[in-house]
């Protein structure tokens, strides 16, 4: 119920009246059953704008810190992921890297869609950067396809370190289904994943046009921390 006020009650038409979004592929999402969409991540409101573009309920994994915050806005921002479907993760790796999977593989396995940032981080620059291959793996074991999604121009819209947004429009792109059941049973075969992977991160990149680098998201920011 939450989730509805929040998507058609709340949020989604202030937001839609602002910025006006636009959408190109809603079809290309399924009409039911579980599906990764994999979108490129440009900025923060990304996981606010999808999920109000598409006509299904849909999850995203988000790092745990916007559920733990202090204050007022720590208050804020925990009642808004949590009413726009967010889940929270911990990104530190090892257990908790597995306990995130096992997490988006539940929401999969009650039929819905999980969204999923490849690159497992924002893009600090608007270039695309290499995948991680969790997603490979959850779209394995989960026996699902994954979307590929991209966003455009939300980093023009909340470029990082803004606290307001820029009244501009922005849009969605969905591209075809993936199926990569070719692979079922292969999920603990390391380059499987990384093939898998690569070829989300290529779909996305065909579908964007956006630049791409085949580095981490994450190396290229903490080289951009040691220069400053």
């Amino acid at each position: 119920m939450f989730y509805w006020l929040m998507k058609y009650v709340v949020v989604g038409p202030l937001v839609k009246a602002i910025f006006r979004p636009w959408i190109v592929g809603r079809r290309n999402i399924p009409a039911e059953g579980g599906a990764i969409l994999a979108s490129n991540h440009l900025s923060f409101v990304d996981s606010v704008i999808l999920p109000l573009m598409i006509d299904r309920r849909m999850a995203f994994l988000a790092k745990s810190d916007y559920f733990t915050g202090k204050g007022l806005k720590g208050t804020a921002t925990r009642i808004f992921m949590k009413g726009t479907g967010q889940l929270p993760i911990d990104r530190s790796g090892g257990k908790a890297s597995e306990a995130s999977l096992n997490t988006g593989l539940q929401v999969l396995g009650g039929g819905e869609l999980l969204g999923i940032y490849p690159e497992g981080t924002r893009s600090p620059d608007g270039k695309l950067y290499r995948g991680r291959t969790g997603i490979a793996r959850m779209a394995l074991e989960a026996h699902v396809p994954v979307v590929p999604v991209v966003m455009v121009d939300t980093d023009t819209m909340m470029p990082i370190g803004r606290r307001l947004p820029n009244v501009v429009r922005v849009g969605v792109v969905i591209g075809e289904p993936l199926d990569f059941s070719r692979f079922q049973g292969m999920e603990g075969d390391r380059y499987i994943l990384r093939s898998i992977t690569d070829e989300i991160m290529v779909a996305l990149q065909r579908l964007g046009e956006q630049e791409y680098d085949d580095v981490y998201a994450s190396t290229v920011k903490d080289r951009l921390k040691t220069t400053r």
